[in-house]
């Protein structure tokens, strides 16, 4: 009895997905649980997985077609692994060496885009991937096609060395082209779109790090001992001083929904991560009620599973404030971009020793550049500066966030 392969469903904030890529071909032996393809959203790739052993029948969903939740991507049909094992190893009894290399190219190499290289005489090995984990996809086979199509005859000689990416070559200018990833389209979108109907402004100011980084230093060994191996970073200060501040001015933490104001009475903290993907920010869901050590082992998790790309949607939707840090790839000063429909977004940057008049005195002290892009059609100037000031002043003496002072 065959098996239908669906397409998860999607929450509301998710209106299709993309098929990233086939881990099986037809014919081939699925055991449960084991991935079968990959589905790429605005947010988050999504593993679809055998729901029994069977064999793939039909792949009715290619590489690189939209879905929609519950679609149909193919059919899984009886026999299993038990059962295609042996006629597997019987069709590769008479060539080891050829199974192998062609073992070898199924792993990098989609249906589609095999039976499109093929129809075209072009050696697969030839082509670089630019799918995940290096696979050929058919859009890499077109732009292959295409170059062959438009290489002048002087240049159809024996290469010294594949190619290595999809190219475009015009004399000796030579241009790739990769299609976009729906996560990076859908950023594109999102900041363009923030710009176009928000009032956006950025205001500046600066933080002494001196006791944030002395206090860090003094007890980060034994706060990774007493926390099970959470490490004491400086975001978990930031989150905490934001997570204050909003309280003392709810319009920050506030958003616009047509011609409503919503206040938020909790803090929904989104932290900038940084995978090979992209930018994603998963969100600390009532960070306001959180430890430091709570903050440090959450924003921990959602790295390693930006890493290994395992953020769910749920990780990713909503937020009411969100930070992002490019001090960590050396950054001194930025102006964020608001993520609608939240009202604000806090920039830190990179930690430099600077010269600074303290009481009189020129000292060496460990500065770092803040930067809070808001709305102003929600957010005054004032209340801006004000939230900054906060901030900083938490951040200088805190002390002050442990007595709520």
């Amino acid at each position: 009895m065959a098996i239908e392969i669906k397409a998860p469903t999607f929450p509301e904030s998710v209106a299709d997905g993309t098929v990233a890529t086939w881990h099986k071909k037809p014919g081939d032996a699925v055991k449960r649980d084991e991935l079968i393809v990959d589905i790429e959203t605005d947010k988050v790739v999504i593993e679809v997985l055998a729901e029994a052993d069977g064999v793939l029948a039909e792949i009715i969903k290619n590489e690189g077609d939209t879905v929609l939740s519950n679609e149909l991507l193919g059919m899984l049909g009886e026999g299993g692994a038990a059962a295609a094992a042996p006629a597997a190893a019987q069709a590769a009894a008479p060539a080891a060496a050829p199974a192998a290399s062609a073992a070898a190219d199924d792993q990098i190499l989609s249906p589609a885009a095999r039976k499109l290289a093929e129809e075209n005489g072009i050696d697969p090995n030839s082509i670089a991937g630019t799918g995940k984990g290096g696979r050929v996809t058919k859009e890499d086979v077109v732009a292959a096609v295409e170059a062959k199509k438009n290489a002048p005859a002087a240049v159809a000689k024996p290469a010294a060395a594949p190619a290595a990416a999809p190219v475009f070559v015009a004399g000796d200018r030579v241009e790739k082209r990769v299609p976009m990833t729906r996560l990076r389209a859908k950023v594109a979108e999102r900041l363009v779109e923030a710009q176009s109907t928000m009032a956006m402004l950025t205001t500046f100011n600066e933080v002494d790090m001196t006791e944030v980084m002395a206090l860090r230093s003094k007890y980060k060994d034994l706060f990774e001992k007493s926390h099970n191996g959470v490490r004491l970073g400086f975001m978990s200060f930031f989150v905490k001083a934001a997570t204050e501040a909003l309280k003392r001015f709810p319009a920050v933490n506030a958003s616009i929904d047509g011609s409503d104001i919503v206040y938020h009475g909790y803090s929904d903290i989104g932290v900038a991560v940084s995978s090979d993907r992209g930018l994603v920010v998963p969100v600390l869901r009532n960070a306001e009620l959180m430890s430091l050590a709570e903050i440090e082992g959450g924003i921990a998790n959602f790295g390693k599973k930006a890493r290994d790309g395992k953020l769910s949607i749920e990780e990713m939707t909503g937020g009411t404030f969100t930070i992002t840090n490019g001090g960590t790839f050396g950054s001194m000063m930025s102006t964020p971009i608001v993520n609608p429909p939240q009202a604000a977004i806090l920039g830190m940057h990179n930690i430099l020793q600077r010269p600074m008049a303290i009481n009189g005195q020129v000292v060496i002290r460990p500065m770092m550049y803040l930067a809070l892009s808001y709305d102003h059609r929600l957010i005054d100037g004032k209340e801006a500066v004000s939230f900054l000031v906060t901030i900083k002043n938490l951040l200088e003496d805190p002390a002050r966030l442990l007595l709520d002072i």
